[in-house]
C-alpha cells in the first residue's frame, strides 16, 4: 500500500464527498417541495406524494441506482454514470427527507398555524415566516442521520461502474492483494465523515430535548 494508491482512494474519497452533496442538496431542495406537497391538505397531491414516498422508501436504493442507470437507457435515455448516481440518490433522497421534513411540519404546534392565519398571513410567508423554521430546528437530528446514511449509501455507486470511494479500494485490493489493509483503510476514511456527523446530530437531538421540557 503505497502513496499512488493512498492518492487513489482520496481521489474517490473525493468523489464519494462530491456525490454526497448534489444528492443531500438537490434532493432537499425537491424534498422541500414533496413535504409541503404533503401537508398541503390538497387530496390529490398529498396522494401523489404518498405514493412517491413510498416507491422509494419501500425499494433499496441500489435498484434504484440499478433503474436510473440501466432502465432509462432502455427508452434510448443514455446517462453518464455520474449522472445516474446523482439523479438516483437525489430521489431517493428528497423521497426520505420529504417525509422527515412532512412529520417536522405536523409537529408544529397547530395554534402556530391558526394565530399566522388570525393575522391573515397568505400561505407562503405563514410557511416561511412561522412553520418552516420551527419545523427546520425539530428535523436536524433526523436530517443529519439521514446524511450519515446518504454517504455511505454513495459506495453502491459501483453498481454503475462509477469509481468512488469503495470502488476505488476494490480496485486497489484486487491489484495489491491486501484487501484487510485497504477496507481497513476505506472504513476509517467513512468512520472520519460519518462520525463528527452522527455526534452532532446527538448533540442536537439531546439540546432540543432538554428545551422542550
Amino acid at each position: 500500500m503505497g502513496s499512488e494508491e493512498f492518492i487513489f482512494l482520496l481521489i474517490g474519497l473525493k468523489w464519494t464527498v462530491l456525490l454526497s452533496v448534489v444528492g443531500f442538496i438537490c434532493g432537499g431542495i425537491a424534498g422541500l417541495g414533496v413535504a409541503l406537497a404533503r401537508s398541503s391538505e390538497i387530496p390529490m397531491l398529498e396522494r401523489i406524494t404518498a405514493g412517491y414516498i413510498a416507491v422509494f422508501q419501500g425499494t433499496p436504493l441500489l435498484m434504484q441506482l440499478f433503474v436510473v442507470y440501466y432502465g432509462l437507457a432502455l427508452i434510448g435515455l443514455r446517462l453518464d454514470a455520474w449522472v445516474a448516481v446523482a439523479v438516483g440518490l437525489t430521489l431517493h433522497a428528497s423521497a426520505y427527507l420529504g417525509e422527515i421534513w412532512r412529520g417536522s411540519i405536523d409537529a408544529v404546534p397547530r395554534g402556530q398555524t391558526e394565530a399566522a392565519r388570525a393575522l391573515s398571513l397568505k400561505y407562503v410567508s405563514r410557511m416561511t415566516d412561522v412553520i418552516l423554521p420551527q419545523a427546520l430546528r425539530i428535523s436536524l437530528p433526523a436530517t443529519i442521520g439521514f446524511l450519515v446514511q446518504l454517504i455511505k449509501g454513495t459506495s453502491l455507486a459501483s453498481i454503475v461502474g462509477f469509481t468512488e470511494l469503495t470502488r476505488a479500494g476494490n480496485i486497489i485490493s484486487n491489484q495489491i492483494f491486501q484487501p484487510l489493509t485497504v477496507f481497513g483503510i476505506v472504513g476509517a476514511l467513512y468512520f472520519l465523515m460519518c462520525c463528527p456527523l452522527t455526534i452532532i446530530g446527538a448533540r442536537l437531538e439531546r439540546r432540543f430535548a432538554a428545551s422542550a421540557r
